[in-house]
This record gives structure tokens, C-alpha cells and sequence, in this order.
């Protein structure tokens, strides 16, 4: 859709897509301040010895829990479609799972805990629920189409 202002063409589209990007920007560039910032400040009050050992030992629990938690969301996804049915909620928690990993093995305290928050099943289940809510809502208005192709065939 064109809209034509004097001389100037604007592309709906077009502005959509520049304010994501510059959403998208916005948080690529606050965040990683947010976390120098705590690190900076963290690191003149415990050490900076401290704060590295933290990191490394947040990195690496993380990647533990992230193996574990993954594990367990595969075998919920096979024990889902074992038994017939789609699985997009499970898959909803391995899509948390695998941010929640990145953001652990990002170095930072605000990467950290919010890492951390979706590696704990109990805690997913609110990410979860938040994502099924706005794919739900884009749905409803007609931004997402949603198709689904049922010819399973069977052996």
C-alpha cells in the first residue's frame, strides 16, 4: 500500500520494516551497554578476578543445564509425536531452551539471569505461555497464517 504525500511515497511495508529494525537495533545496542555496566560496577566491588570466575562458572553451569533441559525437551517432543499429536508446546519450550543456552553463554549478569529463568521448567512455562499469547493474538488479526497438513500416512 502507497500513501502519497506531496513528493514523497511511503511503503506501509517499508516503515514496518525500518521500526523493526530499528527495534532490533535498539536492543542490540542498550543491552550489551546494560551489561558493560554491570560488569564494570560488579567487578570494582568483588574483584575483577571475582567477576570472571563468575562468569566462567555461569557459562559452564549453564551449558550443563542447557544439555540437560534440552535432552529433556527432545524426549518430550518424541514422546509427543509418538503418541500422535503435534507437539508445539514442546517445541515452544525448546525454542526457550536453546535462547536461554545463548544467553547463558553470553558473558554477563542480565544475559545470565534471564538465561537462567528459561532453563527452569517452571519459569519456561511463563515464556511459554507469553509466546502462545502473541502468536494466538497475530493469528486472530490475521498477520500469521496458520496451515495445517493432515495426510499423515502411516506405515
Amino acid at each position: 500500500m502507497l500513501i502519497r504525500y506531496g513528493l514523497i511515497l511511503i511503503n506501509i511495508q517499508n516503515i514496518k520494516m525500518i521500526s523493526m529494525l530499528f527495534k532490533l537495533f535498539s536492543i542490540f545496542l542498550i543491552i550489551p551497554i546494560i551489561e558493560l555496566y554491570l560488569l564494570i560496577k560488579i567487578g570494582g566491588v568483588i574483584g575483577a578476578l571475582n567477576t570472571v570466575l563468575i562468569i566462567l562458572i555461569t557459562a559452564s553451569l549453564g551449558a550443563y543445564l542447557a544439555k540437560y533441559q534440552g535432552f529433556r525437551v527432545l524426549r518430550e517432543i518424541q514422546e509427543a509425536t509418538s503418541r500422535g499429536y503435534m507437539p508445539g508446546n514442546e517445541v515452544l519450550h525448546g525454542l526457550f531452551v536453546l535462547i536461554g543456552s545463548f544467553a547463558l553463554l553470553t558473558p554477563g549478569f542480565l544475559s545470565d539471569i534471564i538465561g537462567f529463568s528459561m532453563l527452569i521448567p517452571q519459569v519456561r512455562e511463563i515464556y511459554v505461555k507469553a509466546a502462545k499469547g502473541i502468536i494466538r493474538k497475530r493469528i486472530q488479526n490475521g498477520q500469521w497464517q496458520m496451515r495445517m497438513y493432515t495426510n499423515f500416512r502411516r506405515p
